[in-house]
């Protein structure tokens, strides 16, 4: 196994100035006519724009919000009461969770009326970010060097795809358009485990983190091809999943094959390095 390096001090600054806390907008609901929300404890909508609680919410109650000509409104029995503000953030008053889509959620949720429909953004720091991934991408009944490679392979592609969905006013989606991700809901103790084992790891290619595509299997070989493109880190290798078949694009790392080579005893580093070609692995700076 090779040894894990440190990103260049420069490239770490340009993380630092760019994202400081590596906070990650992730859209949960896009333009929908009205969005179910809650906390586990009391919590408080706050205004955007001047940072003032407009109001208060009771914990373990849902509210239903709506789109008020060009701010957003709470339903309630027929009725409809104005926050007066077409943005909000939905905060717990202490540590505890928020929730939509019947989910819970750490960080926050903001809300948002754009062009007279709701857009609901999870606003997460990355590392609890990446819990909600890894069991949502991956059984977390898989073998725990699998696991632990998941979570380096969804780090690195969202650091790499930070803005991609950026016309919705979001990084990524939660669905595999991007990442699926289920939240603190889907969460385990074994994935989360593995999410901390390897706390701001990330792959990195001639000094630039990847965007480490996956998939679940190739039924043979990877390719190489991305949408019509090539990237240096790709290659095409057998993919350790002939008996599962073909079920996705087929570049990167096979998830099959990542848990097959881990039963073999490969480590999370050796599989990943199977997968992409001349990679290193880098460490984000503890800067949070």
């Amino acid at each position: 196994m090779k040894r894990i390096l440190i990103l260049l001090a420069v490239l770490i600054i340009n993380f630092v100035i760019a994202n400081p806390s590596y906070a990650i907008k992730i859209g949960l609901l896009t333009q929908v006519e009205e969005a179910g929300i809650g906390t586990n404890v009391d919590g408080r909508l706050i205004d955007v724009n001047t940072n003032k609680t407009v109001c208060t919410t009771n914990a373990m109650r849902g509210y239903v919000l709506v789109p008020y000509k060009n701010e957003i409104a709470i339903k309630n029995s027929g009725n409809y009461y104005t926050l007066g503000t077409g943005a909000v953030v939905l905060r717990p008053d202490t540590n505890g969770y928020v929730s939509t889509k019947g989910k819970w959620y750490r960080g926050k949720l903001m809300i948002k009326n754009i062009n007279g429909k709701l857009t609901v953004i999870n606003d997460i720091d990355l590392e609890n970010y990446i819990k909600g991934v890894v069991p949502s991408e991956m059984p977390a009944s898989w073998e725990y060097e699998a696991l632990k490679a998941q979570a380096i392979a969804a780090r690195s592609f969202a650091l790499a795809n930070l803005g991609k969905q950026s016309k919705n006013g979001y990084d990524l989606k939660d669905n595999t358009e991007d990442q699926a991700y289920g939240g603190a809901s889907s969460e385990t103790n074994i994935t989360n485990k593995a999410v901390e084992e390897t706390h701001g790891l990330v792959l990195t290619y001639d000094m630039k983190i990847i965007s480490a595509y996956y998939f679940a299997s190739a039924g043979g070989m990877t390719t190489t091809s991305v949408w019509g493109g090539n990237a240096p880190y790709l290659r095409s290798v057998p993919s350790f999943d002939d008996e599962v078949g073909k079920k996705g694009h087929g570049v990167g790392m096979s998830q099959h094959g990542a848990n097959n080579l881990a039963k073999q005893g490969y480590n999370a580093y050796q599989i990943l390095q199977y997968f992409y070609q001349d990679v290193k692995f880098a460490k984000l700076n503890n800067e949070t």
